[in-house]
């Protein structure tokens, strides 16, 4: 990658990080205002979401710099490991959303102002769909895998904010028939099929980044290999 896309990624890189930063803040302010799950959780995501980008904007200008004698062949390595940490992160992050919707089912449903809650998930959707339309369409032109990468946390967020939206509009249906005793479930139930479906995402991340530092290092171990053979000679 040249020294401008370098400079591009870094520059989309800071774009993404102040939207999130955006998401993150309103999203659990209010989520601990209406008393949603799903809003806090889809707000969680957004903060460890900034922090990891921010990794991604170091692990960016450090694989910026010219190669050393320490490091001659450049830091792409940290492409890979930054990958990791996000898929390992965000799995982790699901995976306690899973354990509290399902503690909440059990208690009894937790309830919500569906109509505040309603409103937030049209807006949240509008801008996570913005937000990765632009970071994807960006990174068509320097084809970066930290950016690749953000573009999936992007799509992940606004896949999230669809089934938010989705499951309010159902909750406020629900509390206008009979069966509006059960609308306090819906709020965890959506955090279930939510975590249920979206643990994949980072989990593919992981998979990938891990496998992605393996071949590096077993590239390495066989060019070592080669060389040790060829002293011999």
């Amino acid at each position: 990658m040249s020294g401008r896309e370098r400079s591009s990624e870094r520059r989309i890189l800071v774009y993404s990080a102040l939207l999130t930063l955006g998401f993150a803040v309103s999203g659990i302010v209010l989520g601990n205002w209406v008393g949603s799950m799903v809003i806090i959780f889809d707000g969680a995501y957004s903060l460890i979401s900034l922090a990891l980008t921010l990794l991604s904007l170091l692990a960016a200008t450090l694989m910026a710099r010219p190669n050393s004698k320490r490091f001659p062949n450049g830091l792409a390595a940290l492409e890979p490991i930054v990958i990791a940490i996000k898929g390992a992160v965000i799995l982790g992050l699901v995976c306690i959303s899973l354990y509290s919707a399902i503690h909440s089912v059990i208690d009894g449903g937790r309830e919500i102002d569906t109509s505040i809650a309603t409103l937030f998930g049209l807006i949240n959707v509008i801008g996570c769909a913005i937000g990765w339309t632009m970071l994807a369409k960006k990174n068509k032109d320097i084809d970066s895998g930290l950016i690749a990468a953000e573009v999936k946390q992007w799509q992940m967020d606004t896949l999230i904010s669809v089934a938010i939206l989705l499951g309010f509009v159902a909750a406020w249906i629900m509390l206008q028939t009979s069966l509006s005793a059960y609308a306090t479930y819906a709020d965890p139930v959506m955090m279930l099929l939510m975590a249920g479906y979206f643990i994949k995402v980072p989990a593919v991340m992981l998979k990938e980044a891990i496998s992605e530092l393996l071949y590096m290092s077993g590239n390495k171990a066989r060019r070592k290999g080669i060389e040790a053979e060829s002293c011999q000679f």
